[in-house]
């Protein structure tokens, strides 16, 4: 795999990623069914050139930060993006947490997890409502201080959010939920862009009506030989110097499949027809 490169914080990495949330149990809880498999999966992802992995504190929790050490330690090129700010209490159950003393206390049982002695790239998962934003923005400016981190990010944010975090912190990358059916942070990609931040979508494939068999996507998919997800990853690393996808699965064959997608060329026409589809 060879795709279009992105340099946050001074690491250049493949705009293609992996991200390893479903490397857990049901909802993202506990640990995966197949231990082998998704060992299998991280090992299979960077074989193919991936060199960016994201995960978090709270998947599993910790299982998918345990799992990429237990693979792929010691990294070398491949760089690893984690998150705090999400208490887990049960399967699906997701709780901001955004108290500086627990964002710290997390950044250090993930370098401790992951073994490193700083983390390639530290988000904040969510700004918690019911702690002043600015002192999540301050602690994640101590932690960059102080050589805990390289690189902060942010996820799920507004513009006016990401602008009043650069006030107090240098901010790299930003991951909101983004795809070819999901728009809804256009915004916030084009502001990203316009200043060099990377923008990391989460669920980065197409879905509902427009990616259903038979549908739109599908029938372009289908004419050029490759996949719905093949085709979503595909627009989206054209759709901007600064996207970074990190399709996530539990399934060796679907990460070579999503791998797939860096070699996949789209035309001006196919590119302004999936532009314009909107769910």
């Amino acid at each position: 795999m060879s795709s279009p490169t992105f340099t946050y914080a001074g690491q250049t990495v493949q705009r293609l990623g992996f991200g390893a949330m479903r490397i857990t149990g049901a909802g993202v809880w506990g640990y995966p069914e197949r231990r082998d498999e998704a060992l299998a999966v991280l090992r299979r992802a960077v074989e193919l050139g991936v060199d960016f992995i994201d995960t978090a504190d709270s998947y599993g929790p910790y299982v998918s930060e345990e799992l990429i050490a237990e693979a792929l330690h010691p990294y070398g090129d491949v760089k690893i993006a984690t998150k705090a700010g999400f208490v887990r209490t049960g399967p699906g159950r997701w709780v901001e947490c955004g108290q500086p003393d627990y964002l710290r206390q997390e950044c250090e049982m993930s370098l401790r997890r992951l073994g490193q002695e700083s983390l390639d790239l530290f988000q904040l998962h969510r700004i918690d409502p019911k702690v002043p934003a600015i002192d999540q923005f301050a602690l994640l400016r101590a932690l960059l201080d102080e050589g805990k981190v390289r690189a902060v990010g942010l996820s799920e944010v507004t513009v006016e959010q990401i602008e009043a975090a650069r006030q107090v912190v240098p901010i790299a990358t930003v991951q909101n939920h983004y795809n070819v059916t999901n728009r809804q942070s256009e915004e916030v990609l084009e502001y990203c862009e316009a200043n060099e931040i990377g923008f990391i979508p989460w669920y980065p494939v197409a879905s509902g009506t427009l990616a259903r068999a038979g549908g739109p996507l599908d029938s372009l998919a289908r004419d050029l030989d490759i996949t719905v997800a093949q085709l979503s990853l595909a627009w989206l690393l054209r759709r901007s110097p600064v996207m970074m996808p990190i399709p996530g699965t539990s399934r060796v064959a679907h990460v070579e499949e999503n791998c797939a997608a860096a070699s996949v060329v789209l035309d001006d026409k196919t590119f302004a027809t999936i532009d314009a589809l909107r769910a």
